[in-house]
C-alpha cells in the first residue's frame, strides 16, 4: 500500500519572493522626500551594512527582473511556483498622494506584466500606499483587477500603525475580497541602536513583525475581520515563540484587553511563511500557528533568505508527512485556489 501523503504530488510553492521594479524607481528619482527617506535609512543601518547590501543587491538583479533567470533557480530550488512580491524597497511611504497613485500603478502593472510571462508558475502581489489610508481600497481594487493576488504591505506608515481605525475600509474590502495580505516589514524604528552587525535586520525584522502582528490582534482588527487573509513573513518574528506573554497581559491586565479571545487564539487565523532560519523555531511556529497556517517562504532571491526551503522544512526533526506536505505546497494551494 502506498504510504505517501495524497498532497505529495501536490506543487511546491514558496509564498516569500521578491521583483525589482526599476520604473518605480525611475518616478521616485530626484524628490527631495527620497533623499531624506534613504539618509534615515542609511542612518539606522549603519555604513558597514549598507557596504555589504549594495553589491549584495546588485548581484541579484537578474534574479530580480528576469523570469527566465528566475524560472532556473526555482527549478534549481524544487520551487514549482512562487507568490511574487514587489521589494519592499518599494514601498516609498514618504510619497504625497499623486507621487503614491504612480509608485502603486507602476508596481501593480510591473508585477502582473513579469508573473504574465510564466502564469503556470508565478502568481503576483501589488502595493497599497499605507501613508494614505483613503486611497488604500482603491490601489487594492486595482491589484485585483490586473489579476494580481493581492497586495504587500509594510508593518506600519509613518506616524500610522495598522490598529488606526482609517484602515478599517481597507481591511473590510480584502475581507469581502479575499485578497492576499502578506506582511512584509521594511526597516526598523528602533534606529541607531540597531545601526552595527546588521541588527537592523536580524533584530529589527523580527520585532517589527511581532509589533504589527499584536497591533492587528490587539486592537480587535481581527475580530472585526475574521476573513482576513494576512500572511506574516518571516515567521511572524518573535511574536509565535513568544505569545504566552501576550497571554498573560490579557487575563492580568484590563487595558491589555483590546480583543475578545487570548491572543494565542489569533496565529490560527493568520498564516506565516516558513522562513525562521531554525528547524526547532518553525517546529513550533507549526504547533502553536496549526500546520494548516504555515507556508514556505524563502524571500527569494535576497541573501537573508534560503536558496534551500525545502531542506530548511526536512530538518525539522519528526514532522508528520501530511504537515510537510501541507507547508510545502498544500496551504499555499489551497490559499491561492490553485486546487
Amino acid at each position: 500500500m502506498n504510504s505517501v501523503s495524497p498532497l505529495s504530488s501536490a506543487a511546491t510553492i514558496d509564498v516569500h519572493a521578491h521583483v525589482l521594479l526599476p520604473r518605480i524607481e525611475d518616478a521616485v528619482a530626484g524628490r527631495p522626500a527620497l533623499a531624506a527617506a534613504r539618509a534615515l535609512e542609511a542612518r539606522r543601518n549603519g555604513p558597514e551594512a549598507l557596504a555589504v547590501s549594495g553589491p549584495m543587491f546588485r548581484d541579484r538583479v537578474p534574479k530580480l527582473t528576469d523570469v527566465k533567470a528566475r524560472l532556473a533557480a526555482m527549478d534549481a530550488s524544487g520551487i514549482d511556483v512562487q507568490l511574487v512580491s514587489p521589494s519592499p524597497s518599494h514601498y516609498h511611504y514618504w510619497a504625497e498622494e499623486a507621487l503614491a497613485r504612480t509608485v502603486w500603478e507602476q508596481a501593480n502593472a510591473g508585477t502582473a506584466e513579469h508573473v504574465a510571462q510564466a502564469p503556470e508558475r508565478l502568481h503576483g502581489l501589488g502595493l497599497v500606499p499605507l501613508q494614505h489610508p483613503a486611497l488604500a481600497v482603491e490601489a487594492l481594487d486595482h491589484a485585483l483587477g490586473l489579476g494580481l493576488r493581492g497586495v504587500e504591505i509594510s508593518s506600519h506608515a509613518p506616524g500610522r500603525e495598522l490598529s488606526d481605525p482609517a484602515y478599517e475600509p481597507f481591511w473590510k474590502r480584502a475581507e469581502e475580497t479575499g485578497a492576499i495580505l502578506f506582511l512584509h516589514p521594511f526597516g526598523c524604528t528602533l534606529d541607531e541602536r540597531l545601526d552595527r552587525w546588521y541588527l537592523s535586520n536580524t533584530v529589527g525584522q523580527p520585532a517589527e513583525n511581532a509589533v504589527a502582528l499584536s497591533h492587528l490582534i490587539f486592537s480587535g482588527v481581527l475580530d472585526n475581520h475574521p476573513g482576513l487573509r494576512v500572511v506574516a513573513a518571516h515567521g511572524g518574528g518573535y511574536l509565535p515563540t513568544h505569545i504566552g506573554r501576550s497571554d498573560h497581559a490579557w487575563r492580568a491586565r484590563t487595558d491589555a484587553r483590546g480583543c475578545a479571545h487570548p491572543p494565542s487564539s489569533y496565529l490560527k487565523r493568520l498564516y506565516f511563511d516558513s522562513l525562521v532560519h531554525d528547524p526547532h523555531v518553525l517546529r513550533e511556529l507549526i504547533r502553536v500557528a496549526g500546520p494548516d497556517r504555515v507556508l514556505l517562504g524563502s524571500d527569494f532571491p535576497f541573501d537573508m533568505g534560503t536558496d534551500d526551503p525545502l531542506g530548511a522544512l526536512r530538518a525539522v526533526e519528526d514532522l508528520p508527512d501530511p504537515h510537510f506536505h501541507a507547508v510545502r505546497g498544500g496551504n499555499a494551494a489551497a490559499l491561492l485556489c490553485l486546487t
